[in-house]
């Protein structure tokens, strides 16, 4: 009876420390997506901007052109 008592308290004991090592586990990864969820919206806004940069240029310059009539040779 004592054995099997121990056995269950090496038991419990162990189900303890695997749980506070998930936990922490678990803490550091939510941290870490917060992270990398920020770093994702600041890049995604930096591609609209340059995307709305590029697009404002390529139609100033559409619009620096003069028509070009297709040569009839």
């Amino acid at each position: 009876m004592e054995d099997s008592l121990q056995k269950l308290e090496d038991s419990v004991d162990q189900l303890i420390k695997t749980c506070r090592r998930l936990r922490d586990e678990n803490a550091a990864l939510r941290e870490s997506y917060r992270k990398l969820s920020r770093e994702h919206a600041e890049r995604a806004e930096k591609t609209r901007a340059a995307r709305r940069q590029l697009e404002s240029t390529l139609a100033r310059l559409r619009g620096a052109q003069p028509a070009v009539k297709p040569w009839a040779g």
